[in-house]
């Protein structure tokens, strides 16, 4: 099992993946919501600079935001920077988009994006849709170290739902996952994944295949347990950001939030129900998987950490890891609380990587 570091992308926090590099961990994905933080491929430049073995890329790229021959470019450019270390993770902008107040690319738009990014990222020739025409494109000057499509740049396709996920299987590399630390979802995942790509005709071979998900990890000291107020504070953005996800399914999409939010769901929708409706867009993610704003603390709880985050005594981490990744879970990408991210770095770096 790899661990990666899934990174608020910070122009001025460069030593964070350096550091990471350092302690082992395997991939550093920088996160791209151009509201919330700085440019993820202006990040990527300064980390290509600076670390030399680390695996480094999006964590993940918005199609949404950004024409399919611009993300070429713009990730062809960071591997001339870091030649074969270089990878591309590609989603519709859950985020990126509703905190604009829109909702993500659909499906099927995603599915014509990916079709036509592919060649790009092999500096091959792809018809690209733009303004009601199609044309032909390509990367008329690869040479003189502008881009670099020579060392391949693996896509690794970011999905939610099944139909996400069978874009993942039918374009992907890899899949790029938020799943619950949950062994047994993986099964469900990885039909997803499959089914794509058998409609694809495409055939799969998962040692082949990268399998990436999001949380973050809490180790806990001797005696202490998931109502320590640490666990709180490294885990509770990662928590509180499902919330903020789960909404915006059920404002724009009218989806339940399920059984788990019960006992916070009314009070936290009557807490935004007099909020500005033409701004509530920019409120539903304040904070998001950086810091909790004070208002809404309350909704953090123990249980909704532990149903989101792995949290447990080094030993417990190390098994949990074991059986998500006999389920077929390569790697585990850690976005803790953006004040203690040293200190969970190092924590992990020390007690967790040295035996997965």
């Amino acid at each position: 099992m790899d661990i990666g570091v899934c990174v608020a992308s910070h122009v001025g926090d460069i030593d964070y993946v350096v550091r990471a590099e350092e302690l082992g961990y395997s991939h550093a994905w920088l996160a791209d919501s151009q509201m919330l933080w700085s440019d993820c491929y202006a990040a990527l430049a300064l980390v290509a600079d600076r670390t030399s073995t680390i695996n480094i890329g999006t964590g993940v790229s918005v199609s949404g935001t950004r024409p399919a021959p611009v993300t070429a470019a713009s990730i062809a450019t960071i591997n001339a920077l870091a030649p074969g270390r270089t990878f591309l993770g590609l989603g519709t902008g859950n985020t990126a988009m509703r905190i604009m107040g829109h909702k993500p690319q659909k499906i099927a738009e995603f599915d014509d994006y990916l079709e036509t990014l592919k060649p790009l990222l092999r500096g091959e020739e792809a018809n690209h849709s733009f303004g009601g025409q199609v044309r032909p494109i390509r990367h008329i000057m690869p040479d003189k170290g502008f881009v670099n499509f020579d060392d391949e740049i693996p896509l690794y396709v970011s999905g939610f739902g099944p139909k996400s996920l069978a874009l993942a299987g039918k374009h992907g590399d890899g899949a790029v996952m938020s799943i619950p630390p949950d062994a047994q979802v993986m099964d469900r995942m990885w039909e997803m994944i499959e089914r794509g790509a058998v409609g694809a005709g495409r055939e799969l071979v998962r040692d082949e295949y990268l399998t990436v998900s999001l949380t973050t990890i809490v180790v806990l000291d001797d005696g202490e347990t998931l109502e320590s107020p640490r666990v709180k504070a490294e885990a509770g953005a990662m928590a509180m950001a499902s919330i903020h996800y789960s909404y915006d399914q059920y404002r724009q999409l009218g989806r339940s939030p399920g059984s788990r939010l019960d006992g916070i769901w009314d009070d936290y929708t009557s807490m935004l129900e007099d909020y500005d409706p033409e701004r509530i867009h920019q409120r539903i993610h304040a904070g998001h998987n950086c810091w909790v704003i004070p208002e809404e603390e309350r909704f953090v709880t123990p249980d909704l950490i532990d149903a989101t985050c792995i949290v447990g005594t080094a030993e417990e981490v190390i098994d949990r890891l074991g059986q998500l990744e006999e389920r077929g879970l390569d790697q585990l990408m850690i976005l803790p609380n953006f004040d203690p991210r040293f200190e969970v770095l190092e924590r992990i770096g020390r007690d967790i990587i040295p035996h997965v």
